[in-house]
């Protein structure tokens, strides 16, 4: 878990004795020369020091996408049984993407893993990534910008479930294959590994080696880990949140250090316009240049409109482009990138945008709607059952739209006119049956913020600023590292 390079032994001692336990870990493996080579190294450490009271399991992905791929299934599990190691295979049901089928099989994989991990009560996923992956990742991300890349993280919080870790980062391939070697078990060669219609194949047979490679993804972790401190500490200071839907920064926050400043709006664009990845190199230098600019007014990136005053900068959701989300009795599902929302009734509901109603956002029966305060389901991933969050809700006709917030008691009436209703046109409203849910059936629907570029994949790079903002929300913060350490640092 350190960046320097290691022997595979090496790297999977260092990371059994950093480990919490007594603990479950499920081995993610797919029956390649890397996995399995995980899969061994782990048995054997593991079995080599039962004091340590660490327990294995394993799960393959079939993805279904090649002929083959049952079979090879079927050898891992065979594999696993020989060792004693409990094993189950997740097959990615349904059609497949005829565009994008990488990154579908991606997500598809980790939902399925950490479907795996609930099943055999894991506390952790580990996968075989190795110094090799990180190397063409970093070629990969090099030839798109000029900004020093993290790379692959050492540490992945997967859906705010489960932590998935890489304990052969920073190990070769050849020194994994050279281990297999010497046991005599032999592996899985996946022929898509060869085909170059793939980015990451063309990349492979371009790289060279760079022996100094270890040390500047070191100093880009080192950096990345203290932008993240660095933005938490900005979110105290200079941000406001105003009915869990308006972002406020403060005139002083654009006046702190750019790249502190590039850091924090880019993640609060991405959470406030629902997107899974901030905004690219160039639209956020036209984001950054407007804000700390000497003119006032308004531009949209992401999704999201900057409304640049004398107070500050205001964040919202753009009202263009907001689906509606259908979820039958007993559904969840993210609504707008921006809200999780599992439906208790006994009914479908629809979730969709307040704007769709056209209210009389400004009226006075509004204002004093905006001020009442009650009670909300309990937040998305909280352990602590009396840990609840407050919630505003907005009188509209003869319904309500729920609207999350910090709790705070503000005065509404102060925010910039325009600035709000655009804010409340992006809240969530709900109705079934073409009709608006009454107060009373809008308590059964648990409706909390989705941060979306953290609740599916929050590297442990972002965790400190992730957890800042969930407090800010007041939301339930992130599982921790089940570790004792990290780079000989506690945790």
């Amino acid at each position: 878990m350190s960046p320097e390079a290691a022997s595979p032994q090496l790297a999977i001692l260092q990371f059994l004795t950093s480990l919490q336990s007594p603990a479950r870990i499920l081995v993610a493996i797919s029956g390649g020369s890397d996995s399995t080579g995980l899969l061994l190294l782990l048995d054997e450490a593991v079995k080599a020091a039962p004091h340590l009271k660490i327990f294995l399991c394993a799960a393959t992905v079939d993805h279904a996408l090649r002929a083959s791929s049952t079979d090879e299934a079927r050898e891992v599990a065979t594999l696993c049984a020989s060792l004693g190691i409990p094993h189950t295979t997740m097959i990615w049901q349904g059609d497949k993407p005829k565009t994008g089928i990488m990154a579908a099989a991606r997500e598809a994989r980790y939902g399925l893993l950490a479907t795996a991990a609930n099943d055999f009560k894991a506390d952790l996923i580990v996968t075989g990534h190795t110094f090799d992956d990180q190397r063409e990742t970093l070629q990969m991300r090099g030839m798109r910008t000029e900004q020093v890349s993290t790379g692959i993280g050492d540490a992945v919080l997967f859906d705010r479930r489960f932590w998935i870790l890489r304990p052969l980062l920073f190990s070769t391939r050849a020194d994994i294959r050279a281990f297999l070697e010497e046991q005599g078990v032999p592996w899985i060669d996946d022929p898509s590994n060869e085909d170059t219609k793939y980015e990451r194949v063309r990349t492979r047979r371009q790289l060279s080696a760079d022996a100094g490679m270890e040390k500047d993804i070191g100093a880009a972790w080192e950096e990345r880990l203290g932008l993240s401190s660095r933005g938490a500490e900005w979110l105290d200071r200079h941000f406001r949140l105003h009915g869990g839907l308006l972002g406020q920064v403060m005139p002083d926050g654009l006046r702190q250090d750019r790249l502190v400043l590039d850091y924090v709006l880019a993640r609060l664009a991405a959470v406030f316009g629902g997107q899974p990845f901030v905004p690219g190199r160039a639209r956020m230098e036209r984001v950054l240049t407007f804000a700390t600019g000497s003119g006032l007014g308004r531009m949209t990136a992401g999704r999201v409109v900057f409304d640049l005053r004398r107070d500050g900068l205001y964040l919202a959701r753009e009202s263009r482009g907001i689906l509606p989300l259908v979820l039958r009795p007993g559904e969840a599902g993210v609504w707008d990138g921006r809200f999780y929302a599992c439906n208790g009734l006994s009914t479908s509901i629809v979730v969709e945008a307040a704007t769709l109603y056209a209210p009389s956002f400004l009226s006075s029966d509004l204002i004093r709607g905006m001020s009442q305060e009650s009670s909300a389901p309990k937040s998305l991933g909280a352990q602590d059952t009396s840990r609840l969050i407050e919630s505003i809700t907005a009188e509209k006709r003869d319904g309500w739209i729920p609207v999350t917030s910090t709790g705070m008691r503000e005065r509404i009436q102060q925010l910039p006119k325009g600035a709000w209703r655009r804010a409340i046109a992006s809240a969530p409203a709900l109705s079934a049956e073409g009709a608006s849910l009454s107060e009373e059936s809008a308590r059964m629907v648990e409706l909390t913020p989705y941060f979306a570029p953290f609740d599916r994949f929050l590297t442990r790079f972002d965790v400190i600023f992730a957890n800042r903002l969930s407090a800010v929300f007041a939301t339930a913060p992130y599982a921790r590292l089940p570790l004792r350490s990290i780079d000989g640092k506690t945790t």
